[in-house]
């Protein structure tokens, strides 16, 4: 895809190690896109010294000084560190330079500058945070997952819609389904910003299901399901504990004895086959939606192949008109109201 991606190289846990050489593989399963490492030069450079020449002429090096810790107030980063890594690289986006940055760095500071530098697009009051979740129907596309705590019934309308858009320009679907996640299905149930979200979303010309239990997101119910921040963020982080303790009762059984090892070496494969179908690297990167440029946040402890998985999704995104498509649903939405 012909795409200009600018990689913060220096965020994350592990940097340009991890970084750079996700950076080398994306370029070399996709022949036409470009790159623009941006860090320290000397750590960045001395990675791609022997990267093949049809993939080193795609990618340059864009200086940058400083670098956003994990922990450090986004206060901080906005204010303090103008030449971060960070900041370098949305700056590219602004600028035209790129289109779409991808970081694995601290994500309040990343929303704080990218908010800040690209600005929300028209209609869009907040943007939000959807990532990708694996379901029984493949995957579901959930927001918010943290940006937002407190919603309004408007605001959960907009990542509907959103989210709607997300799904078409990385899916390739017309009309994705979207979901409202609640305490039931029953349009009765729900705390009142809820029951007023349904009415917008039915009202919407969306392809709105209606409401949708956590389980739903698992079921792949639908292609979208629209929550709050705060809801959001617990029901990711209890999946992520709930996957962490099943693989550890798995691990603890099969360990139990002779027998048990035995025949954990005789399910092997098909141990193999579902760690494939569970692992989490494939669904890296977090898109952030509602600003006027792609920005996409990868897991800070990612290794080379998810942090391949996040650039991916971000050239997906700004390849597909992933904010084109955003301005043009609420700029019709517009003119109805």
């Amino acid at each position: 895809m012909d795409v200009s991606i600018a990689i913060d190289c220096m965020g994350g846990d592990h940097g340009p190690s991890v970084t750079v050489p996700a950076a080398c593989a994306f370029l070399s399963r996709d022949p036409v896109a470009h790159v623009t490492l941006v860090g320290d030069p000397a750590a960045i450079e001395p990675l791609i010294e022997r990267v093949a020449p049809a993939v080193r002429e795609r990618m340059r090096v864009q200086p940058a000084t400083q670098v956003v810790g994990m922990d450090e107030p986004p206060a901080n980063a906005l204010r303090g560190k103008k030449d971060s890594s960070m900041r370098v690289a949305i700056n590219l986006v602004k600028s035209g330079e790129a289109q779409a940055a991808v970081s694995a760095g601290n994500t309040g500071a990343l929303m704080a500058i990218s908010r800040f530098v690209l600005k929300t697009l028209p209609g869009i009051d907040r943007p939000a945070i959807a990532t990708v979740l694996p379901s029984l129907r493949g995957h579901s596309y959930v927001l918010d997952l943290g940006a937002n705590v407190d919603c309004s019934a408007e605001h959960l309308l907009q990542f509907g819609i959103m989210g709607a858009m997300l799904v078409s320009a990385v899916e390739h679907k017309d009309r994705p389904s979207v979901g409202l996640l609640n305490i039931g299905e029953e349009e009765i149930k729900g705390n009142d910003v809820v029951k007023q979200a349904a009415e917008l979303l039915r009202g919407s010309g969306l392809n709105f299901y209606g409401n949708v239990e956590g389980d739903d997101i698992y079921k792949g119910t639908t292609d979208v399901v629209v929550c709050d921040g705060f809801v959001g963020n617990v029901a990711l982080k209890t999946s992520e504990g709930l996957a962490q303790m099943l693989a550890t009762f798995l691990r603890e059984e099969f360990k139990r004895n002779f027998m048990t090892k035995l025949m954990a070496l005789v399910a092997m494969p098909a141990l193999a086959h579902f760690k494939r179908r569970v692992d989490h690297r494939q669904y890296n990167g977090a898109v952030l939606l509602g600003l006027r440029g792609v920005v996409v946040k990868s897991h800070g402890s990612a290794d080379a192949f998810a942090f391949e998985q996040a650039i991916a999704r971000t050239a997906e995104a700004a390849g597909n008109r992933l904010i084109e498509r955003i301005g043009e649903r609420m700029a019709v939405r517009e003119e109805v109201a």
